[in-house]
C-alpha cells in the first residue's frame, strides 16, 4: 500500500518560516511529478508548487520568491520551504505524487498538514 506522509506543518507568526516534508513509501516503481497544494474551507484545492522528476519547478504567483520546492528522488521525498509567511498562507497543505506501482500509474494524495500563520 503506497502512502504519502506529510510533516512539518504548524503555527508560525507572519514573516516566519516552515518546512514541509512529504515521504512516499510502499512498493513504488517510479514517481513522476510531485507537488504541494493547499485548500481553505469552502474553497477549491489550488496548486502551490510542483516539481518534475528532472527537477523543473513551477509556482503559484502568490508564493513566487517566498516558497521553494525540492525533492530527494532517492528518498521519494518532496519538500516545501516556506519563507516570509503571510496570514493568507494559512491553509491545509496537501502533498501529491504522480506515481507508478503494481496497479499502474495514478495520482496519490497525502492526508494534509495544517499551516497557520498569525498576524
Amino acid at each position: 500500500q503506497v502512502q504519502l506522509v506529510e510533516s512539518g506543518g504548524g503555527f508560525v507568526q507572519a514573516g516566519g518560516s516552515l518546512r514541509l516534508s512529504c515521504a512516499a513509501s510502499g512498493s513504488i516503481f517510479s514517481i513522476n511529478a510531485m507537488g504541494w497544494y493547499r485548500q481553505a474551507p469552502g474553497k477549491q484545492r489550488e496548486l502551490v508548487a510542483g516539481i518534475t522528476s528532472g527537477g523543473s519547478t513551477n509556482y503559484a504567483d502568490s508564493v513566487k520568491g517566498r516558497f521553494t520546492i525540492s525533492r530527494d528522488n532517492a528518498k521519494n521525498t518532496v519538500y516545501l520551504q516556506m519563507n516570509s509567511l503571510k496570514p493568507e498562507d494559512t491553509d491545509v497543505y496537501y502533498c501529491n505524487a504522480d506515481l507508478v506501482d503494481g496497479r499502474g500509474r495514478y495520482m496519490k494524495w497525502g492526508q494534509g498538514t495544517q499551516v497557520t500563520v498569525s498576524s
